[in-house]
C-alpha cells in the first residue's frame, strides 16, 4: 500500500470515528436528565495507535516457527481490523438519579471532537491538492 492511500484511509477511518463519537456524544446529552442513564464513549485512536505501532516495532527476539500449526511469538496487527467500538461508562454516578452525564464535559468533547473532524478534513484536502499540483505539472 502506498503512503498516499495509507494515509487516506487513516484520514477516513478518523473521520468516521468522529461521526460516530458525535452521535454518541448527542445521544449522552439528549439523556442527561433520564434517571439512571450512563454515558457512552467511543474507543478508536489507542487501539488505532497501538496496532500502527505493531507495524513499526519488531520484538528483539522472536521464535522460529518448527511447524506450521505452531503459533507464533509477535505477529503485526492491521490497522485496517480496528473497529470504532462504543463502550458503556457504567462504573460512575454524576446525579442523585444515576445518571453519570455531565453536560459541561459532553459539551466540551463535542468542541474537540468539532475540531479534530475539521483538522482530518482540512489533511485530506491538503492530500488531494498535493496529488492535484503533480498532475497539473
Amino acid at each position: 500500500m502506498s503512503t498516499f492511500s495509507k494515509t487516506v484511509d487513516l484520514l477516513h477511518r478518523g473521520m468516521d470515528a468522529g461521526l460516530v463519537r458525535g452521535e454518541v456524544i448527542a445521544n449522552n446529552l439528549s439523556n442527561a436528565t433520564v434517571p439512571n442513564f450512563k454515558r457512552s464513549n467511543v474507543n478508536f485512536e489507542s487501539e488505532l495507535k497501538r496496532a500502527l505501532e505493531t507495524e513499526e516495532r519488531q520484538p528483539r527476539l522472536e521464535l522460529t516457527l518448527t511447524n506450521p500449526k505452531h503459533m507464533p511469538s509477535w505477529r503485526p496487527r492491521d490497522y485496517r481490523d480496528v473497529e470504532i467500538r462504543r463502550v458503556l461508562d457504567y462504573t460512575t454516578t454524576y446525579n442523585n438519579n444515576g445518571n453519570n452525564v455531565d453536560p459541561e464535559q459532553e459539551f466540551n468533547l463535542f468542541l474537540e471532537n468539532q475540531l479534530k473532524y475539521t483538522l482530518l478534513a482540512q489533511a485530506e484536502t491538503f492530500e488531494f491538492s498535493q496529488v492535484n499540483q503533480v498532475l497539473r505539472s
